[in-house]
């Protein structure tokens, strides 16, 4: 391993653009990125990152690969097409929420090509992958983890370690609980506001009776000031996306005997979104599922 780390991000969607640009502003490290639309990656070329045409050509000599992609699926089918130029020993961050049974086939592949894997899915939105302070969830071997320690420390502004085992899934697990939590806001927040509406309420009215209560919370009047104030785009966390986690969820919780009515309701709503013309804005846009006639 040569004295500069070259790290190598598959995916520059919301997430992954940020984190590359904090990996190449760090210092001491090379960033290579790849994206399936190479027009989305080329504006990281100004940022001193070398974009590739293919994951093949991202990876080849990489120290670290960091996968940001839609989900597991569609992570596989990319370390696939790297595989051939994936050398033996090289480290993988896998930071994609993939969900329990996807982050095992990953890890199997790790395993089958002689990778060090990490499990690493990421908490926080757009703002904070392009400021580097997300919240890194970690699962892999301590022998490596100083390999990983300065890609962690460029993007986020804490790691929460779970475990040494990232084919178990542990830092996966806790992403799910903490994506149902993020997703049952988000909906409830939609709600309110439009049922504040619908009965003719000022939503501030209700913001004010809560105000520095224990039910007060910064989250919902993010997302309420959101949707009030019409700045749905673009998404810190897309309607599509959240739609997926939230089916990852509610398969979380289905395989292990539980039951998650609210998740899937969220599901639904999302989806609901989405049909209706709001896919690709921020998560708070699930509040337009509400109504039958668009407000």
């Amino acid at each position: 391993m040569t004295d500069k780390l070259t790290v190598s991000v598959l995916g520059t969607g919301i997430m992954g653009a940020g984190m590359a640009r904090n990996l190449a502003r760090a210092g001491g490290l090379a960033v290579r990125a790849w994206n399936r639309s190479r027009a989305k990656a080329e504006p990281l070329a100004a940022d001193g990152i070398t974009v590739t045409g293919t994951p093949a050509e991202a990876v080849e000599g990489a120290d670290v690969v960091l996968t940001m992609l839609y989900d597991g699926p569609a992570v596989l089918d990319v370390m696939r097409e790297a595989a051939p130029a994936l050398r033996r020993g090289t480290v993988w961050v896998q930071s994609t929420t993939a969900g329990i049974e996807a982050i095992g086939d990953l890890a199997a592949f790790a395993d089958e090509h002689g990778l060090v894997f990490f499990d690493a899915p990421v908490l926080g939105t757009r703002q904070p992958a392009e400021t580097g302070r997300l919240t890194v969830l970690a699962a892999g071997p301590a022998d490596h983890r100083h390999v990983v320690a300065p890609v962690f420390g460029a993007v986020g502004a804490r790691t929460v370690w779970t475990g040494e085992d990232g084919g178990a899934g542990r830092a996966t697990r806790l992403k799910l609980v903490a994506n149902s939590w993020v997703l049952a806001a988000t909906a409830a927040t939609g709600e309110v506001v439009a049922l504040a509406q619908a009965l003719d309420v000022e939503p501030e009215t209700f913001f004010g009776l809560i105000a520095d209560g224990p039910l007060d919370m910064g989250y919902l009047r993010a997302k309420a000031g959101m949707i009030l104030e019409g700045r749905l785009s673009p998404a810190q966390f897309a309607v599509t996306t959240a739609a997926k986690d939230a089916r990852l969820i509610v398969e979380a919780g289905r395989s292990n005997g539980v039951r998650l009515d609210v998740a899937a309701a969220s599901a639904e709503r999302l989806e609901r979104a989405a049909a209706l013309g709001h896919a690709d804005e921020d998560m708070a846009a699930a509040y337009f599922a509400s109504f039958d006639k668009q407000p």
